[in-house]
């Protein structure tokens, strides 16, 4: 690999590329071994959260390499003044971490500074719109009339509540057909894999989207030649909500929230939906089922209805 020096911070492939002093090219190199060990979307994340690191700490006038603790929560506590959610500032943290706990490893460093960082706890209440029961299905309808690309990706995050990055990253050649259901294979968050069914909807609309196509990716962009990406498809979801005469901010993400809420509020057990989400933490199903439980089973009700009985 031949990189070419550019401006502080700036990532070229794998490598994050800083003035190419020798201090400079022992962390770049440093970083290109950590960010070696993984691909796809996780690689993505963790490039452009040591980006951001590394471009803090370049306009701070420090080396990554002779930081404290202190500076790492520095760092969260600016990332908080910036308006970052707390589940974001704890991703950065993590990859951060991560990236000096493998310096040590490597005796790239004497000590890792990161191993004592505080943590922002974490909000298990869950703050992202979703769509309720007859907007799920207003949005589905107009997805239909629009056909294609759009109903296929609305059906699969809706119906089938895939992350986007599991649905863009899906091939033609992973849809089967397995003990009567029809199957696509997908690669999961954390190297994970899974076969998941498809409902008749999904799978009509997935097969007249392919069409005459018997290969490559499912989704493609409007030329056809390379991958639909994630700002596009946010435009698509957002163009069918208001189209449905839906007036909330809605993205691909709350698709997928919504339809873990649908799967609680039509009864499916939390551990199947769970399993289907592909959530290992428990704690992340429970924050949906109190989001969707607390106008229900808030006690004013019980309160009103016990309080008008004594009043009568």
């Amino acid at each position: 690999m031949n990189p070419t020096t550019t401006h502080s911070g700036e990532v070229v492939g794998q490598l994050v590329l800083i003035e190419a002093d020798p201090i400079r090219q022992r962390i770049m190199h440093a970083v290109a071994g950590f960010l070696a060990g993984y691909s796809g979307t996780t690689l993505e994340a963790y490039r452009l959260d040591l980006r951001g690191w590394i471009g803090w700490l370049d306009n701070a006038f420090l080396d990554p390499f002779e930081i404290e603790r202190a500076h790492i929560e520095l760092y969260a506590r600016w990332s908080e003044s910036q308006g970052r959610a707390r589940s974001t500032i704890g991703r950065r943290l993590s990859t951060i971490c991560g990236f000096y706990k493998y310096c040590a490893q490597e005796r790239i460093i004497e000590r890792d500074p990161s191993a004592h960082v505080r943590r922002p706890k974490q909000d298990y209440e869950s703050s992202t719109l979703g769509l309720d029961r007859n907007e799920l299905g207003a949005f589905l309808v107009q997805a239909g009339l629009c056909g294609g690309r759009d109903h296929a990706l609305a059906c699969l995050l809706a119906l089938n509540g895939l992350r986007i990055s599991e649905a863009l990253g899906a091939n033609i050649d992973n849809l089967d057909v397995n003990r009567g259901h029809r199957t696509l294979f997908i690669h999961r968050k954390g190297n994970k894999t899974a076969t998941i069914p498809l409902s008749p909807r999904t799978a009509r609309a997935l097969d007249l989207y392919i069409g005459e196509r018997l290969s490559g990716l499912i989704f493609v962009n409007h030329d056809g030649t390379g991958r639909l990406d994630r700002h596009a498809s946010a435009r698509i979801v957002r163009r069918l909500t208001k189209a449905a005469g839906i007036e909330k901010r809605i993205s691909p993400h709350s698709l997928r929230h919504s339809f873990i809420t649908a799967a609680l509020d039509a009864g499916v057990p939390l551990r199947d939906v769970q399993e289907a989400a592909s959530h290992s933490d428990p704690r992340t199903m429970m924050r949906y089922d109190r989001g969707r439980g607390s106008l229900d089973r808030h006690p004013t009700y019980i309160v009103s209805t016990f309080v008008a009985g004594a009043s009568r």
